[in-house]
């Protein structure tokens, strides 16, 4: 009898137990991925994912590198401009969100501030080093005023030998970067206003440190975690208005720090970009592991930077030139800067005829993001631009010598970052280690049942022969 009740609350519990582990199979990912959406959300309540969300506590570098022009006096003179590349130059970038505000719509507005700092022991130079490259306020300025009246270009050539402004600049790399005194910025700030992209000191990057990137306005993911991180408006603009058709002035995606969770293989990577003055989308490539955390590695179509002919949805960001090139005059005062990736990679070939000293590699100047899909978390990013002039010989004004029309390569930059450290572990601990224990369990729940229950019905089984074999073997004593 104590037998019996053994057997049957062995096979109870055997059976349970194997019930358990087969609802933990179809429960558990449901559990998991519930847990991922709870923290998600951009909600201060979310303490650990919040804080990333505001103060991007992560590691990110600004690495620049300058295109030193080698034989200027040949460039004014028609011959093909020779440059070598100087850098990198890196800078500790620093993010940080501030005049966060929460919308009963389920959405938050913020301001995201950037500053750098220069970092000497990860860059092979100083901020002094003298480089070499053409002069935007002239070059640039001679291109736009080509159609003017003849007599007004003999004027503009008139007020750059004024100021002593040359075609080419050979300053340090700091000034170039952040800025230097100019006594014709100020003249053109004073009597045309708005000329400019900004009012006091000239150079590349002198808008971007200690300033915003404007007035986003994101879903928080709290109604639908589809949306999270996804622009609902930007500047209180639900579309641009610098490109020429609705499709291009489309404001899509994230503003490129994060993406909803759940990713596959056909998902992209749409963000909006204010340096770019337009939404970009990246595409799938390969899966990868990091640190034993799985992801996918996103990249640049070749598309991305097609010019109208070669893909007909970017026409919209025409005038275009070269496919590999995008245009950024109509958001940058009308000067003819373009973007492209560096050293024109996946650019038009002919680009590279124009210029000597170019070398492009997929490895060093594709631009990339890998994420991990189950969240949206972007693990090791790195995002590489290019600046470049459109530079010509214009008539009436000296300054442009005998210039061959050319795009020149000013300088390119790379923006990186990556999770390290303790947020690493707890990533690692909490996507990784935890799923990985939950798949243990419940097969090991799964397995524990069988074996109970199969060694239950083995037992009785056994149990149930042997009397029979016993009463056969006393019936054959009995009859001899």
């Amino acid at each position: 009898m104590n037998k019996s009740k053994l057997a049957i609350g062995l096979l109870v519990v055997g059976t349970l137990t194997l019930v358990f582990g087969t609802v933990i199979v179809f429960v558990g990912p449901i559990i998991i991925d519930n847990q991922i959406v709870k923290n998600l959300v951009i909600d201060p309540k979310n303490e650990m994912s919040y804080t990333m969300w505001k103060d991007v506590p992560v590691p990110f570098f600004m690495t620049v590198y300058f295109f030193n022009v080698l034989n200027p006096t040949e460039v004014l003179a028609g011959e093909k401009p020779m440059v070598e590349q100087r850098g990198p130059y890196v800078y500790r970038k620093h993010i940080q969100k501030q005049n966060i505000t929460f919308h009963p719509n389920h959405t938050v507005s913020y301001l995201e501030y950037r500053s750098y700092f220069f970092e000497p022991s990860m860059s092979v130079g100083n901020e002094s080093d003298v480089v070499t490259i053409p002069n935007m306020l002239v070059l640039g300025a001679a291109v736009m005023m080509e159609n003017l009246p003849f007599a007004v270009r003999l004027m503009i050539s008139t007020t750059f030998k004024t100021f002593k402004e040359g075609p080419f600049l050979t300053k340090s790399v700091g000034k170039l970067m952040w800025g230097y005194d100019s006594k014709l910025v100020d003249f053109l700030n004073k009597w045309l206003p708005g000329m400019l992209p900004s009012t006091g000191k000239f150079g590349l990057f002198a808008e971007f440190n200690n300033s915003n990137t404007g007035l986003f306005t994101i879903h928080t993911g709290k109604d639908d975690i589809r949306l999270i991180h996804k622009v609902d408006s930007w500047n209180g603009l639900t579309k641009l208005t610098n490109w020429k058709t609705p499709q291009c002035n489309m404001i899509n995606g994230t503003a490129g720090q994060m993406w909803p969770p759940f990713m596959t293989k056909e998902s992209t990577l749409p963000f909006y970009s204010p340096d770019a003055c337009r939404s970009l989308e990246m595409v799938y490539q390969r899966e990868g592991i990091m640190e034993g955390i799985p992801l996918y590695r996103y990249v640049a179509p070749k598309t991305l930077f097609a010019n109208g002919s070669d893909y007909a949805p970017n026409e919209g960001f025409c005038p275009c030139r070269q496919s590999g090139l995008l245009n950024v005059s109509s958001c940058r005062s009308n000067s003819p800067v373009f973007i492209s990736h560096p050293h024109f990679y996946n650019a038009d070939p002919v680009l590279l005829d124009y210029v000597q000293g170019l070398q492009p590699t997929e490895d060093q100047h594709g631009l990339f993001i890998d994420i991990h899909p189950e969240t949206g978390v972007p693990l090791n990013v790195s995002i590489r631009l290019q600046l470049n002039l459109y530079m010509k010989k214009v008539s009436g004004i000296t300054e442009t010598g005998k210039i061959s029309e050319v795009m020149m390569p000013m300088m390119w930059f790379e923006e990186n970052g990556y999770i390290d450290g303790e947020i690493l572990a707890t990533f690692h601990t909490n996507l990784v280690l935890l799923p990985m224990v939950m798949v243990y369990m419940q097969y090991c729940f799964i397995v524990l049942g069988l074996a109970t229950v199969l060694g239950v019905v083995l037992l009785y089984y056994r149990n149930k022969v042997r009397p029979l074999h016993s009463s056969s073997f006393n019936k054959q004593v009995d009859n001899s």
